[in-house]
């Protein structure tokens, strides 16, 4: 399933993961986008991809394994990690809201109801805004969580974000 998903992500195309608990779907979207981001000017500082979770654990839980690999990167090379990362909840303090705000990551790790707030906020709108973010990746992970309601809200998120950040 891996090797299928990250072809298709090389090309572009939608594309959906289901395999259990520790099979790797996470390298799936992980590694197109990190490709990504290392082929088309890393160091310009553009929102790249948006990682939605349905829970804020499921967030720190991805953000403290990106933390593991950026440490183990920049131990092994003596050089800071290249592909910036950062999660944004609303869990954040101030003062860590306007560090992503003034040097927005690559990878921004959020939930659907912050990337509504993302829509409504002019401060946040560089992340999502077609003419300050770059974004190429959208990625759902957890998609089978969303259901009735919210699954119709999470759709038209979807929709309202594609048509802002073009």
């Amino acid at each position: 399933h891996q090797q299928e998903a990250i072809a298709r992500a090389l090309k572009k195309e939608h594309f959906i993961v289901t395999s259990g608990t520790g099979s790797g779907k996470t390298f799936t979207y992980f590694i197109p986008i990190f490709h990504h981001i290392l082929s088309h000017n890393p160091q310009e500082e553009k929102v790249r991809a948006i990682i939605i979770y349905p829970m804020n654990a499921l967030v720190n839980s991805q953000y403290e394994a990106l933390m593991r690999l950026k440490e183990s990167y920049e131990k092994r090379t003596n050089r800071p990690m290249p592909v910036r990362f950062g999660k944004y909840t609303g869990q954040e303090d101030e003062t860590e809201r306007k560090k992503l705000q003034q040097r927005p990551p690559h990878i921004l790790l959020t939930n659907y109801m912050m990337l509504e707030l993302m829509l409504l906020r002019p401060k946040e709108s560089l992340f999502i805004d077609r003419r300050q973010t770059a974004l190429e990746f959208l990625v759902l992970d957890e998609i089978h969580t969303y259901r009735g309601r919210q699954g119709a809200d999470v759709a038209f998120l979807i929709r309202r974000l594609r048509l802002r950040c073009g």
